[in-house]
């Protein structure tokens, strides 16, 4: 029984995960820094509710992809959430 429950929740855990990431509210920004190296953005953003963050400067990690192709300056609509603990960007796009 404690193995058919572990692997049910390992089946459930990535659907789960993809949830929480589409009930992330898109948030405006602008990219202050790119740090490619260590795949890691400063943004300036607002209100983050899904973080219960206000508005600030501060930096995100980021999947490559993402660093790749924005450029300090450039005004963005993100999400982020907390991934392994850490403060990560998990979708952009520029705004236009």
């Amino acid at each position: 029984m404690l193995r058919t429950l572990l692997l049910s929740t390992a089946l459930l855990l990535p659907a789960l995960a993809a949830h929480a990431q589409a009930d992330a509210p898109r948030v405006d920004g602008e990219i202050r820094k790119v740090d490619a190296s260590n795949g890691k953005l400063t943004i300036r953003h607002g209100d983050i509710p899904n973080l219960q963050m206000s508005g600030m400067t501060m930096v995100f990690k980021a999947n490559p992809e993402i660093v790749a192709r924005v450029r300090e300056g450039e005004k963005i609509s993100f999400t982020a959430d907390r991934v392994d603990g850490a403060l990560t960007v998990t979708s952009l796009e520029e705004k236009r």
